[in-house]
């Protein structure tokens, strides 16, 4: 039974057929005046067997939005899934598909060293008793461990 092609990318994808953990180009978009987004799906987890629990998921965020940062001026966003399974990250104008998988190695190193989590207060998070360092560095060592699949969707 053929299923209708929906608006939402992800939505098109057989959840059952990948295998986590991967990361895949998920979508482009060309701007009006030539800007080009790219949109990656960093799966960490395998859909429907295994999530992040929030805690960890929450400060993965923000250490991953923060550090980022410090090695690519290229990045639009990082957006949890609401799945818990991974996140969406997203570059303006940024042609090097293996330079993500860089950048995502460094910025998961940099979770590894840290010992805070970034803007882990009331000031700086709209919800800062929901966080676990501990957490997002286990998840960050298990993606780690797993790097040389990175590129094995399916």
């Amino acid at each position: 039974m053929a299923k209708q092609k929906m608006n939402v990318e992800s939505f098109n994808l057989d959840h059952t057929k990948v295998k986590a953990p991967y990361v895949r180009l998920a979508g482009v978009i060309k701007g009006e005046k030539g800007d080009i987004i790219k949109k990656y799906d960093i799966r960490f987890c395998q859909p429907n067997k295994e999530h992040m629990e929030m805690p960890a998921l929450h400060s993965l965020e923000h250490m991953m939005a923060e550090f980022s940062r410090n090695h690519s001026d290229k990045i639009v966003d990082i957006s949890p899934m609401g799945c818990q399974t991974g996140y969406y990250m997203s570059f303006v104008n940024h042609d090097d598909d293996d330079d993500v998988l860089n950048i995502l190695e460094k910025t998961l190193n940099d979770v590894l060293e840290a010992t805070e989590v970034p803007a882990c207060n009331e000031i700086q998070c709209g919800w800062a008793a929901s966080h676990s360092l501990e957490g997002a560095k286990e998840i960050a060592r298990k993606m780690l461990d797993h790097k040389d699949e990175w590129t094995e969707v399916f």
